[in-house]
């Protein structure tokens, strides 16, 4: 395939973010933009050079590849019709509102083979992919992930859930799998009707236990795993991306005293931007019609745990 000719639909923070790098990425050719506000869409337009189209279905007729970041309702509508036009789609988490939904998006798409690609960005996260090599092989004992953020007036209406903690739960079925037995989960609701703050806690057969933090209540923001494995407790730091693990040595023993003593070993982090990463990975998978590391089928398993704890923690179920 010769230039790859991508669209962005919905231009807001993380629209136009999508417009900034595919306006740099070899291969690719940003043919246009659209929102429903055109006068910001005329702006994120002239910003990266290329057309405001006023209609969806006009910007369809154009591309070969589209990127769906606008608001959570309208995921499934637009998706679908670039699916049905033979338009490969990356849609921004979560994939849609509804299991339904969802369901019927990664059917067509693979019935069609077409690239559905989810934005769960964090999976491409510099420090997350360190993070898996570090852990390979590792018998793990317990595992943490804390996303926390101060309050933001523009998400009230959404739970942390499907806002925050959707991340996480890919993640971790990255990292461990699905094989759990038990879930139990927590919740608060604090400035809204919404649920501001939410715990996590998973048992995972023959594995580790779980625990997911993500609140939007915080005065800090975190963006953090810890893992406890057999030999050694490792920190990863998403944010700022690093990681640090924490190796126990030989203890000593003398008359007087015990002493176990550690060694902190810090891992090379390349300082690479996530949605670089995975835009780029987007592209390869259109132009060598292969499946992308973040599917549809991705898309869908976290959507229907976030909506499984959803469910918990508004009717107390354990």
């Amino acid at each position: 395939m010769d230039n790859i000719r991508i669209g962005v639909a919905g231009v807001g923070s993380m629209g136009e973010r999508h417009c900034r790098i595919y306006s740099t990425l070899r291969g690719v050719q940003l043919i246009g933009v659209t929102d429903l506000a055109a006068d910001r869409g005329r702006a994120v337009a002239a910003m990266y050079d290329t057309d405001f189209f006023d209609h969806y279905e006009q910007l369809l007729t154009e591309v070969d590849a589209i990127t769906i970041a606008t608001t959570t309702p309208t995921h499934f509508d637009l998706a679908r019709q670039a699916i049905e036009r033979g338009i490969h789609v990356l849609v921004e988490k979560p994939l849609t509102e509804t299991l339904a939904q969802g369901e019927q998006l990664v059917a067509e798409a693979e019935s069609r083979r077409l690239v559905l690609q989810v934005g769960h960005i964090e999976r491409f996260n510099p420090a997350f992919l360190e993070l898996q090599h570090v852990i390979e092989g590792l018998p793990l004992i317990a595992v943490q992930i804390e996303r926390l953020s101060p309050f933001d007036t523009s998400n009230t209406d959404v739970d942390v859930i499907l806002d925050l903690m959707i991340h996480d739960l890919d993640l971790l079925m990255s990292l461990i799998g699905c094989d759990f037995d038990s879930l139990h989960a927590l919740g608060r609701s604090v400035t809204s009707r919404a649920i501001d703050h939410a715990v996590a806690n998973f048992s995972f057969r023959e594995g580790p236990v779980a625990t997911l933090v993500a609140s939007r209540i915080t005065e800090q923001k975190v963006r953090s795993i810890k893992i406890i494995a057999q030999g050694a407790y490792i920190e990863a730091d998403l944010l700022g991306k690093s990681i640090m693990i924490h190796r126990r040595t030989m203890p000593t023993f003398d008359a007087a005293k015990y002493r176990q003593e550690s060694v902190i070993e810090q891992i090379h982090v390349p300082m690479v931007e996530p949605l670089w990463l995975e835009l780029r990975h987007f592209v390869d998978c259109v132009a060598e019609a292969k499946p992308p590391q973040v599917g549809g089928a991705d898309g869908l398993r976290a959507l229907k745990l976030a909506h499984t704890i959803v469910d918990q923690i508004r009717c107390g179920v354990v």
